[in-house]
């Protein structure tokens, strides 16, 4: 099976990809620095499985990639390999496609083994996240999906623009980032700040941070 691994730190992708290229059934075909970086190598390589880290300052963050990546490539699965025991993220990670959710503090055999798992079509779940995961569900029940999940709401060019106007960054800057015009900047930043009804910049950065769109290192 082919894989790629995204990590903003190259002593990880390094490390990981020694571990899963001495597996016969499997190879890392590329490795990305963050989450644009990623979305590129799967549009390129068709992995079957991306190993995707949440937290990749100052590129595009995990959650934003894989909720793109799930929409546009569905037969590549995404197994969130992160350092972060945390139920929101747990809980947004699923919800945004991911197949599985493994800690990096788990041992080698267990991250190949979720591979695998990923791999055949089911979800994997590190065993201590489990229990919050049901609770999660339970409570997820009475939420209106639609207006819960940004990747419903918004289309790919807004999940990358809105991150970027939360952090801060000017319309010239997001413009030079994302190799596009000003005005379609502007453009797409009215219609999301719209869709969600949204009026300050105080409050897109509470709602990008409330959704897990951002993460400040």
């Amino acid at each position: 099976m082919k894989i790629v691994i995204a990590d903003d730190h190259s002593v990880v992708r390094s490390g990981f990809s020694m571990i899963i290229n001495y597996q016969n059934d499997m190879e890392v075909v590329a490795t990305a620095a963050d989450g644009m970086e990623a979305y590129q190598m799967v549009q390129k390589y068709q992995p079957d499985v991306v190993l995707m880290d949440i937290s990749m300052p100052p590129g595009e963050s995990g959650l934003i990639a894989t909720g793109k990546i799930t929409q546009d490539f569905p037969n590549t699965k995404v197994l969130i390999l992160t350092m972060y025991d945390d139920d929101e993220y747990l809980f947004h990670s699923l919800k945004n496609g991911a197949k599985g959710y493994l800690l990096k503090s788990s041992p080698d055999d267990e991250l190949i083994e979720a591979i695998r798992i990923v791999y055949s079509g089911n979800t994997y779940v590190h065993p201590k996240m489990t229990s919050a995961l049901v609770d999660q569900y339970i409570r997820s029940g009475e939420v209106n999906q639609d207006e819960a999940n940004p990747f419903h709401i918004l289309s790919k060019r807004e999940l990358e623009i809105l991150p970027l106007v939360a952090k801060g960054y000017g319309n010239k800057e997001i413009a030079e980032k994302l190799f596009i015009s000003v005005k379609t900047v502007e453009a797409h930043k009215a219609k999301f700040m719209d869709k969600l009804g949204i009026k300050t910049k105080p409050e897109l950065l509470e709602y990008a941070m409330k959704k897990k769109l951002i993460e400040f290192n």
